[in-house]
């Protein structure tokens, strides 16, 4: 790939500097060539990221030029039909009331930024139609109207009212409080008049939903999710009539399936689709990509092959661009719509924010383990070059390897990160590292796990993707289900014991490390092989009887793992904290208060249940907490990733290369 980037970080040991790397983390492709890109940055502190739009130049040759220079930032930028520029912020307009809440904005080509459209529940655009009319989500207070919503939410704030009456589930998710609000989609004007086209919905219908507006603005395409028995959802598409607010189902969903994204074709005579099955206890959830036409017929079910799709995008003419996961790396490919015949555009990186241009190149965010996302131009030929932006990373402190074992005549593929040095004389100590989901991939730039910290300090980072990893079709996704973690750790453990036949590994230095279902992973690890010298688990399942039933995600988990009474060996069998007593190498617990994915009360749990469990002088006692009392399922401020990578990367130390222990009152 031709860059023309130069350098700008490479001191991987700094980790300081490395949280405050800029990120690139959305594209829009404009008429005339315009290409715009959301940056965020650190702030002063550290305490967050702050946003802005850059303007790129499309040739790859110029510098990118910053837009926007809000404190309150800017972000999710699109082009309207007329090349004018819209974005989020929650930047005050001193003309109106707006304040606090994100608003649309739109900056022309030429001249200053101004309001389209404000709601106290804040807006966020799903689609434009060709005359300007932007679809947008937002919510009002239980029981409120657009009309009378500020006014509503001011008491509610004036009161410090903080109750929310459940009639249902789900109540939570990820981060963040369900049922006090009620989603609504809204339809803003050219002339900023705003209309509510969901009045009457719950609080359920329009929690996360996925919405598209149809190019000639009369119709929108959107999830619409209902209760049914068992606190159990289901979502299916629904269409709704601007004009009239009628909504019709499209897709029903029922008990094997369910439907998402919808996406209208340039024309609006197609909708793209994924249809998604529902899990069970044997057999996990499959993704269909499907092409149904809006005037009758049946879908175009598209064959992705191994390729687990992340994301799609119409192109100018009528080519549906998706992206995803594949084998260990990922891919774009372009669908014939009518056919579903299929080619590939891209590949051997991980590519998202798919931005079509009217020439017929595609703009995208490409990346990989070497590369956080950076903006690239596909031209139509298959070339891609990189547009200069903020945050390039230059030499890293080693070389990744592919690597690739069979475990039971089945491909176990990953990656290995080795550190500039080692060698027979001198080996690396090595970090098995298992991934989360456990739908997902090692296979590209992540800026929480980021093995080169750990390579600069002369580790080696192997990361397999094992049983359950996306981009191998859909027998690699259910094979190990229903999450068995004798199954994953087989694959692990054999890839590492491949990867330790070399000399410049050091095989009696490891430690296993992992986040989420790899903390669960990690966890049941610990109590089952003392084979490592020091585990680390972030966010991870402990007591599956408790974490099944408190998480936001409780349907599909009860679902798919039932009660403890009813599958009474699986769960004696796989919840770490039967096998509490057993643990005996060193143990570090991170978990941040805010996570509802996985509640804080699993580390609670194993942290009383490690503590109160060991024998000696409490001065002994190896295990250590590293509770992260502002953070979710994720470390999101610079300032707590900073301590966290030094805290894990201090603690492998102490108990593989026998440095000194952790303070008490942590330096960073």
């Amino acid at each position: 790939m031709n860059s023309p980037i130069s350098s700008s970080f490479s001191d991987f040991t700094d980790t300081n500097a490395f949280t405050r790397i800029p990120r690139v983390s959305a594209l829009a492709a404009g008429p005339g060539g315009r290409v715009v890109a959301s940056v965020a940055e650190s702030d002063e502190h550290g305490s967050k990221l702050d946003s802005a739009l850059w303007a790129l130049d499309p040739e790859g040759l110029a510098p990118a030029r910053r837009l926007t220079f809000s404190e309150e930032g800017e972000s999710a930028p699109r082009f309207a039909p007329d090349g004018s520029l819209l974005f989020s912020s929650r930047r005050p307009d001193p003309d109106s009331e707006a304040k606090g809440a994100a608003a649309v904005w739109r900056l022309p080509e030429h001249g200053e930024a101004g309001p389209v459209a404000w709601t106290p529940g804040g807006l966020s655009v799903c689609g434009v139609a060709d005359d300007g009319s932007v679809l947008a989500t937002t919510s009002v207070l239980v029981g409120a109207t657009l009309d009378n919503d500020a006014e509503r939410r001011q008491a509610r704030k004036d009161a410090k009212r903080s109750t929310i009456w459940h009639t249902g589930m789900p109540i939570r998710h990820w981060d963040h409080e369900l049922g006090d609000v009620s989603p609504r989609l809204v339809l803003a004007a050219p002339d900023g008049d705003i209309r509510d086209l969901t009045e009457g919905a719950d609080t359920v219908a329009l929690t996360g939903a996925s919405a598209d507006l149809s190019p000639d603005g009369g119709t929108v395409a959107t999830t619409w999710t209902e209760r049914v028995g068992g606190g159990q959802t289901r979502t299916g598409v629904a269409l709704i009539d601007t004009g009239s607010r009628k909504r019709t189902t499209l897709l029903a969903a029922d008990d094997d399936q369910e439907y998402g994204s919808p996406l209208f074709s340039p024309d609006g005579t197609l909708l793209a689709v994924k249809r998604t099955t529902v899990s069970t206890p044997t057999d996990t959830a499959y993704g269909f990509l499907e092409v149904h036409p809006l005037e009758g017929g049946g879908p175009v079910v598209v064959d992705v092959g191994d390729l687990t799709v992340k994301e799609y995008v119409w192109s100018h003419d009528g080519t549906l661009l998706v992206a995803g996961d594949l084998h260990s790396s990922g891919a774009v490919l372009a669908v014939d719509p009518h056919t579903g015949r299929v080619r590939t555009v891209a590949e051997g990186s991980v590519f998202t924010s798919l931005a079509p241009a009217p020439d017929g190149s595609v703009y995208a965010l490409r990346s990989d383990l070497t590369t956080p996302p950076r903006p690239v131009r596909l031209s139509p030929a298959g070339e891609q070059r990189e547009l200069p932006a903020p945050g390039a990373v230059g030499a890293l402190p080693g070389a990744p390897e592919r690597v690739r074992i069979e475990v039971g005549g089945v491909p176990v593929n990953g990656w290995l990160c080795l550190p500039d040095g080692a060698s027979g004389a001198d080996p690396a100590p090595v970090m098995l590292w298992i991934h989360g989901g456990p739908h997902t991939s090692f296979n590209t730039w992540n800026w929480r796990w980021c093995p080169w910290l750990a390579v600069a300090r002369g580790y080696a980072v192997l990361m397999p993707d094992p049983a359950m990893s996306t981009g191998y079709g859909h027998a690699g996704l259910n094979r190990g289900w229903p999450r068995l973690p004798d199954v994953v750790f087989g694959e692990c453990e054999a890839l590492l014991d491949e990867v330790l036949e070399r000399p410049e590994l050091d095989g009696s230095r490891t430690a296993v490390l992992g986040a989420s279902f790899g903390g669960f992973m990690t966890n049941w690890i610990a109590g089952h092989s003392d084979r490592f010298s020091a585990v680390v688990t972030h966010a991870g399942l402990w007591a599956l009887d408790q974490q099944h039933r408190t998480t936001d995600a409780a349907a599909h988990k009860t679902r798919v793992h039932g009660h403890e009474d009813d599958l009474p060996e699986w769960y004696r069998n796989y919840s770490p904290h039967h096998s509490a007593e057993r643990v005996t190498t060193p143990v570090l617990i991170t978990h941040g208060n805010r996570d509802y994915r996985v509640p804080i009360s699993e580390a609670l749990r194993m942290w009383w249940d490690l503590v109160s469990g060991w024998d000696g002088p409490p001065e002994t006692m190896p295990h250590r907490f590293l509770q992260l009392t502002g953070e979710n399922h994720w470390v999101l401020a610079p300032s707590n990733s900073r301590v966290w990578n030094e805290t894990v990367l201090a603690f492998c130390d102490q108990h593989l290369l026998g440095a000194d222990p952790v303070p008490e009152v942590l330096p960073w």
